[in-house]
């Protein structure tokens, strides 16, 4: 019995790429949560230099 072919962490990293990069939502979706966080950052600082 053989044992099966397991992927490198490049080759499961270049997959999850593709499918990202084929789903139109999901890109969308990512760009809102990376925005929401970087609003939160922007919050967080502006109220620790007053």
């Amino acid at each position: 019995m053989r044992k099966p072919m397991r992927s490198t962490m490049k080759d499961l990293i270049d997959e999850n790429k593709r499918e990202l990069l084929s789903d139109p939502s999901a890109i969308n979706e990512i760009e809102k949560k990376l925005d929401d966080k970087k609003a939160k950052e922007v919050y967080i600082d502006s109220e620790y230099k007053e």
